[in-house]
């Protein structure tokens, strides 16, 4: 009789369990069975009076709460059962003021008591994220955060994007950074090398880009935060606490206030910039599979399954959660709106973006753009591995179209422009390999509809996945993989210097001319390398920190990217704002020859102040004459970089375009520029 009075919930889970994997899909049916708790998803409430604890776990048969005094070591002060409450949660409260303490759950499952875990939505926490802690957020908001503004954006198109880890850009002992791979590290200004380069804050300012991306900043679990002196070293793609910022970046790990209010100071230093934040975001796995947060309250619910009970894994690290569930879907919202609310970011990267499902990342666009329209949202269109979920239902590149205002990286201009991500050896567009022509103009299009651009010529996508240009990042380099510098050095082994610093510039002149969102990777302006380490999630600060001496070793061609830089941001004409724009006002001009690719941008588009542009890249490596239509063209870029009074006048029907490099030919009217 027991046994039959054994929690509801319980069955439900693993009816629903077993005709997810049936079906490869989760049942409907059986997923209205388990309640979804419609309150605040934030586990604990604090006020001087009392504090309140909450948790979610349906198929539970008790819990309890357990108080410390310290956020690691030490025996429980007190603890206390939870009592089963509405919507498949259990609360309890505790009188007095409780704040410095710490807390953890556990539930009794199955009839066996599972570890401790903070909970799934702690907000604070001490060292190495294994207690929540209890705080007064209030309290941990630096002087002045209540007048912190956002930089002004008026179109997702004029957005360039920055990506750095928060170790990388300070780490290195010429970085001149007082608080070195921290938070406040980022927030300082005034830095330089030992040549007087601008570093750090000041550099990116320089540079004028107008987002920095920031890998994982959330508190992950492969740092040991109690031996930060053993200097280890991880990207942080293995979530731990997805709603705190991490332990190893602030100054003492210890106290869970210390990293609220330093990421805090970041943000607000970056915004003082004229720059917005983006934070990379990594709900599509776990750290942890059996023992993570999630699965010691709510056991196999967050996470999908294979047909045969077992652990389905599209991350390729152990496990992948199940989106379209309808509290993991809600936890996905309620931590990106907290993100948004309490630390004033502006935009998420959604670390492989094609694990969740479309109805999701909808649902998350209109929940956080309802808050601010302007949040820019951004992800990897595709998966580690195969998923149990319908591809139709996921948000792979494929279907950037049906999402709603969120961008997708194109993996088709990137490895058009530097040879294939998965071939070292292999070269691309600016090493001289002929056959990506179509795939940049797909690129410089934005992976919209063109009637120009052979679609059955480009090098991954067969069909425009874009519906508007904004949802296409164009990016030749990243954390992952090579370095371009690295990449082009390994795959032209023959080449000389200084033919690899004009395949660098080319790159990015490629990524700054078309239309879309570019993306830099940190240190791309001065030819950073990570001395030919291609998967460098671990490795030591020796290979991946930023070496501030090349900046100085190097400063033409990070005069070269400023250039880019600055005339993008002059000129609204390479920042369109949608596919009929684009249709209209971008043309196509054949050049006759391979390895050349040539176009016009008219009728002062966007609003240009310049009547006509003509962009032409060579990827050749000898000089091109390539036929143009003959005006009074002012030559404004070429590869010594870019001069908004221009080189010289060009009238003529042809030009030479150098080996290896673009140019950019614009027709100005007088008094314009």
């Amino acid at each position: 009789m027991k046994l039959l009075k054994k929690n509801i919930l319980t069955i439900a889970l693993i009816i629903m369990m077993l005709a997810s994997c049936n079906e490869n899909q989760p049942d409907k049916k059986n997923d209205a069975d388990i309640p979804v708790y419609k309150g605040d998803l934030r586990e604990m409430n604090y006020t001087p009076e009392k504090t309140v604890f909450r948790i979610w776990a349906p198929s539970a048969d008790k819990a309890e709460v357990l108080i410390y005094k310290d956020g690691l070591g030490g025996a429980p002060v007190d603890r206390k059962y939870l009592k089963k409450d509405v919507e498949g949660t259990w609360a309890t409260a505790m009188d007095g003021d409780m704040k410095g303490l710490f807390y953890t759950f556990r539930i009794k499952y199955d009839g066996k008591w599972l570890a401790e875990t903070p909970g799934i939505f702690a907000t604070a926490v001490g060292v190495n994220g294994k207690r929540a802690a209890i705080v007064d957020l209030g309290e941990t908001n630096p002087p002045g955060w209540e007048n912190d503004r956002k930089p002004r954006l008026r179109n997702y198109n004029d957005i360039i994007i920055y990506e750095l880890q928060v170790r990388d850009i300070s780490i290195a002992s010429n970085s001149g950074i007082v608080h070195k791979g921290k938070f406040t590290g980022l927030a300082e200004t005034g830095t330089v090398s030992p040549e007087g380069e601008k570093t750090g804050l000041d550099h990116i300012r320089e540079l004028g880009v107008t987002h920095v991306h920031l890998l994982p900043v959330f508190d992950f679990r492969s740092i040991d935060e109690t031996k930060l002196s053993e200097n280890k070293y991880n990207w942080g793609y293995d979530p731990q606490n997805y709603n705190v910022p991490e332990g190893s970046f602030s100054t003492d790990p210890y106290d869970p206030e210390v990293r609220i209010r330093e990421f805090k100071e970041m943000i607000r230093a970056f915004h003082k910039k004229g720059i917005r934040v983006v934070m990379d975001v990594v709900y599509n796995h776990t750290g942890e599979t059996e023992n993570s947060n999630f699965n010691l309250l709510v056991p196999g619910y967050y996470y999908r399954h294979n047909a045969d009970g077992t652990w389905s894994d599209a991350s390729a690290c152990g496990n992948e959660t199940a989106s379209e569930r309808p509290m993991m879907r809600r936890f996905m919202i309620e931590s990106l709106k907290y993100w948004v609310n309490e630390y004033h970011v502006d935009g998420f990267r959604f670390d492989l973006m094609g694990i969740h499902d479309i109805e999701t990342m909808n649902a998350i666009s209109r929940e956080l753009h309802h808050i601010d329209p302007s949040l820019f949202l951004y992800g990897e269109g595709w998966t580690a591995g195969s998923s149990p979920l319908p591809e139709k239902e996921l948000a792979l590149k494929k279907y950037t179209y049906r999402l709603d205002s969120i961008a997708a990286f194109s993996d088709d201009l990137r490895d058009a422009v530097k040879g294939a991500w998965n071939n070292d050896t292999s070269r691309g567009f600016v090493s001289g390999a002929h056959g990506m022509e179509e795939s940049i103009m797909f690129g410089v299009v934005a992976s919209t509809r063109h009637p120009q651009v052979d679609y059955a010529l480009v090098n991954y996508s067969k069909a425009p996945w874009a519906a508007q240009p904004f949802q296409t990042i164009n990016y030749v380099s990243c954390h992952d993989n090579h370095t371009l510098w690295d990449k082009l050095k390994i795959s032209s082994p023959d080449a000389s210097r200084a033919t690899r610093i004009k395949m660098d510039k080319l790159a990015n002149t490629i990524v700054l001319t078309s239309q879309g969102v570019p993306f830099l990777h940190a240190g791309v302006d001065f030819l950073r390398s990570k001395k030919g380490v291609e998967n460098a999630y671990n490795a030591p600060d020796s290979i991946n920190e930023i070496n501030w001496s090349l900046k100085h070793t190097n400063r033409e061609v990070f005069d070269y990217y400023c250039g880019l830089i600055q005339m993008r941001r002059n000129h609204p004409a390479f920042r369109m704002n949608s596919t009929a724009d684009i249709k209209k006002n971008l043309e196509f001009i054949d050049a006759g020859t391979p390895g050349v690719v040539a176009f016009l941008l008219k009728h002062n588009a966007n609003g240009d102040s310049w009547r006509n542009i003509l962009v032409i890249y060579n990827g050749n490596q000898k000089p091109e004459m390539v036929g143009i239509p003959q005006k009074n063209w002012t030559l404004v870029l070429n590869g010594n970089g870019y001069r908004k009074n221009g080189y010289m006048i060009i009238n003529d029907d042809r030009v030479s375009v150098p080996a290896t490099s673009a140019i950019v030919l614009a027709e100005i009217v007088a008094g314009q520029n």
